[in-house]
């Protein structure tokens, strides 16, 4: 009979291999469902864009495709890369994303900083932060609309009443626009707005959760050392929320790049301000072109899997360092 351990009391290998092996099996099975569902949702649908992306081919032939008219067709890719528009869209859209990356982090952060103190109203002021973030997109957007429409908005009203407009101004369908000599893309700076308006609140909590997390003791230690309240927050407060304001920014980069809703509601991607997301409906919905659209869509994939793939470093040294 075999023996279970050696002489010295240690289990045999067969014996830890099993084992091993048991363990793993018993992984594999607690993560299937997971994976058939990530399977399913995304490598599955990415695949089937990426083959697409090579096709030339129309909606209207897309119910009458079969595997055999499936091809390799890679100058469908190539003309997609000299299109000028592409080139354009990449544009607006790396514009719009840093703009409203760091404006709205910017105004979130400055938000949390003035509210960390305890005052009266504090919770009402709160609650008011964060009312642009919860409103549907349908019904800040249309607000947007309304406030900033020639006839009858409100921004044209007081600028031709009280700052001495000349006329009203269109902002959401003017490309441009010259102030003191300085070429404007005033659509463009309009929507980049009301994004920041929309989306600073979420700055503002995580930058709010951060600053309750910082002990109280270092502002008094500051205080009692002279430091001012300009100083207090260069070299106390600010230092504290640098690692949360840098996984922010790289979020909300990311999170804009895709953006559709806002931009589609506003101008419908007129007047320079077509990105990436609002040519993918374009490509698809009014030219009916599929391959055009697809090659448009695993671009946008593999220019956010590189920031993704910055996130994930970025987080783990985080946690390397913490």
């Amino acid at each position: 009979m075999t023996a279970r351990t050696t002489a010295t009391g240690t289990p045999r290998p067969a014996r830890r291999s099993s084992r091993a092996r048991q363990e793993a099996r018993a992984g594999w099975l607690l993560v299937a469902p997971t994976t058939a569902v990530v399977l399913a949702v995304v490598v599955l649908p990415f695949l089937a864009v990426l083959v697409l992306a090579f096709q030339d081919i129309k909606l209207v032939q897309l119910p009458r495709l079969t595997l055999t008219d499936l091809g390799l067709n890679p100058e469908n890719i190539l003309a997609l890369f000299r299109s000028e528009g592409f080139w354009t869209s990449l544009r607006t859209t790396v514009v719009l994303s840093l703009a409203t990356s760091v404006l709205s982090v910017a105004l979130g952060s400055v938000t949390a900083v003035a509210l960390r103190r305890p005052f009266r109203g504090r919770a009402l002021v709160s609650a008011l932060v964060l009312v642009p973030y919860v409103l549907p997109v349908v019904a800040s957007t249309q607000t947007w609309r309304s406030l900033l429409n020639t006839q009858y908005g409100f921004v044209n009203a007081v600028g031709t009443r009280l700052l001495g407009w000349d006329a009203p101004i269109a902002f959401l369908t003017t490309p441009d626009i010259t102030v003191l000599g300085v070429e404007i893309p005033l659509a463009l700076c309009s929507v980049i707005l009301v994004l920041v308006w929309h989306t600073f609140p979420l700055a503002y909590l995580f930058v709010a959760a951060r600053l309750h997390a910082v002990p109280g003791t270092l502002e008094e230690a500051a205080v009692l050392d002279g430091a001012g309240p300009w100083q207090r927050i260069r070299y106390v407060i600010l230092p504290e929320l640098t690692g949360v304001v840098s996984i922010l920014l790289l979020l909300r980069f990311i999170w804009t790049f895709q953006t559709f809703n806002e931009v589609y509601l506003l101008t419908g991607g007129a007047a320079g301000t077509q990105v990436l997301a609002v040519r993918v409906y374009n490509e698809l919905v009014v030219r009916s072109d599929i391959g055009s659209a697809s090659g448009v869509g695993v671009a946008i994939t593999l220019i956010l899997a590189v920031f993704i793939t910055a996130y994930l470093v970025l987080q783990r040294r985080r946690e390397a360092a913490s």
